[in-house]
C-alpha cells in the first residue's frame, strides 16, 4: 500500500494515542501499510514498544491527562522522528457502567481526564508546528454515544459529546491557516478487549440499536481514519463521521 499513489502517507509522521492495543494499534498498522512513520503512544509504555516493534515505529509512555507528559512524548517523537503531520487521538477510557446517582465525582473526573482534557493537550501540542508548517491532519476518535448518549455510561457519553465540540471548533480556528484539517468519527460499538469492562447488559443494548446486528470491526475504523488523515481529504474539515452500522440517523 504504501507504493499506491492514492491515499499515501509516505515519509510523513503519524502519531497515534492508546495505539498499545485495539483500535488504535488497528489504526497504527494501517496507517505504517501507508507509508507514515509511526510513533506509538500509550500510558502502558511495555505495550507502546511491543506494538512499535512489530510495526517498524517508535513506542513512547504517554498519559494523555497529564500536560507536563504530553508535552515529553510530543518532543521525544519530534527529534526521533520529525515534524508531526498527522495526529490521531484515539486514547480513551469507559469508566464505570452504573446509573448517574451511582457514580461518584471521581467517576466523571477520571473518564473526563482521559477522553476529553487529553484530547484538548494532544492537540494544543501539535498544532503549533502544524501552523508553522501549514499543514496538518486531526483526527479526533468520539462515539456515537457523544451524539446519541448510552445510559449507565454518562461520564463516556457526555466526554464524547465534548470532543465532538472540540472538534468543529478547533477545524474553524485553523481552517484558513494552510491545509490543516481537523475530524472526528463516532463509531457504534466496535469489538475490542474495552467491550470485556463494560456490563453485559449495557453491550448488548448497544448492539441491539445497530441496523446491522453487529459490532464493527477495528479495520473498518483504520479504513475511515486513514482517509480522513490523507492529503486527499483536504476539502473536508470539522466534521463527525459515523461509523455505525446505520444506527445514527443524523
Amino acid at each position: 500500500m504504501a507504493n499506491e499513489t492514492f491515499f499515501s502517507l509516505q515519509g510523513q509522521v503519524a502519531v497515534v494515542t492508546g495505539a498499545g492495543q485495539g483500535i488504535g494499534e488497528g489504526i497504527a498498522a494501517r496507517l505504517g501499510q501507508a507509508g507514515a512513520r509511526l510513533a506509538i503512544l500509550d500510558v502502558n509504555r511495555a505495550a507502546a514498544e511491543e506494538v512499535a516493534g512489530r510495526l517498524k515505529g517508535v513506542g513512547l509512555h504517554c498519559d494523555v491527562s497529564s500536560a507536563p507528559s504530553v508535552q515529553q512524548a510530543i518532543e521525544d517523537v519530534q527529534r526521533q522522528l520529525g515534524p508531526i503531520q498527522i495526529l490521531v487521538n484515539n486514547a480513551g477510557i469507559s469508566g464505570r457502567t452504573l446509573p448517574l446517582w451511582e457514580l461518584e465525582e471521581s467517576d466523571l473526573d477520571q473518564v473526563y481526564a482521559v477522553n476529553l482534557k487529553g484530547v484538548f493537550l494532544m492537540c494544543r501540542a501539535v498544532i503549533p508546528g502544524m501552523l508553522a508548517r501549514g499543514y496538518g491532519r486531526i483526527l479526533n476518535v468520539a462515539s456515537i454515544a457523544g451524539k446519541e448518549g448510552n445510559p449507565t455510561l454518562i461520564p463516556y457519553s457526555s466526554t464524547k459529546a465534548g470532543v465532538i465540540g472540540l472538534t468543529k471548533a478547533l477545524a474553524k480556528e485553523v481552517a484558513a491557516k494552510g491545509n490543516i484539517t481537523v475530524n472526528a468519527i463516532s463509531p457504534a460499538v466496535i469489538r475490542t478487549k474495552i467491550l470485556d469492562g463494560i456490563a453485559k447488559e449495557t453491550v448488548q443494548y448497544m448492539v441491539s440499536r445497530i441496523p446491522m446486528g453487529r459490532t464493527g470491526t477495528i479495520e473498518e475504523i483504520a479504513a475511515l481514519v486513514h482517509f480522513l488523515v490523507s492529503r486527499e481529504a483536504s476539502f473536508t474539515t470539522g466534521q463527525c463521521y459515523d461509523i455505525s452500522g446505520g444506527r445514527a440517523t443524523y
